[in-house]
């Protein structure tokens, strides 16, 4: 199974950007699909989830400017970004996880730097 990340890239603070990650699952469909961003203080952050079904969501710091979607035909999910800060710098990991009887089965991207900055 590969998770890859793409559309990283330099943006100025104000400015908007778009992320992908292509994960080569079979059930894709059937995954929770989420964007993780380090942070200082935790782990990291969970900055976006788009389940399998329902509704996405997304961290506080985020809710409003960004928007994911997937397109399970193409086994994808984007991470629209809009009104991005200097703060919003950050590598973005995209995860795939599915609840089994066995437990989580899950996949990290190696991740996408994303810079904000004028």
């Amino acid at each position: 199974v590969q998770v890859v990340e793409s559309g990283g890239g330099l943006v100025r603070p104000g400015g908007a950007l778009r992320v992908s990650c292509t994960a080569s699952i079979s059930m894709f469909r059937f995954y929770t699909m989420c964007w993780f961003r380090p942070s200082l203080g935790k782990q990291r952050e969970l900055v976006a989830v788009i389940p399998s079904r329902g509704t996405p969501d997304y961290s506080d710091s985020v809710k409003g400017r960004f928007t994911v979607s997937r397109d399970n035909a193409e086994k994808t999910v984007y991470l629209q970004m809009n009104s991005l800060k200097p703060e919003d710098t950050a590598v973005y990991y995209c995860n795939a996880v599915r609840l089994t009887n066995w437990g989580p089965d899950q996949y990290w991207g190696q991740g996408t730097q994303v810079t904000v900055s004028s």
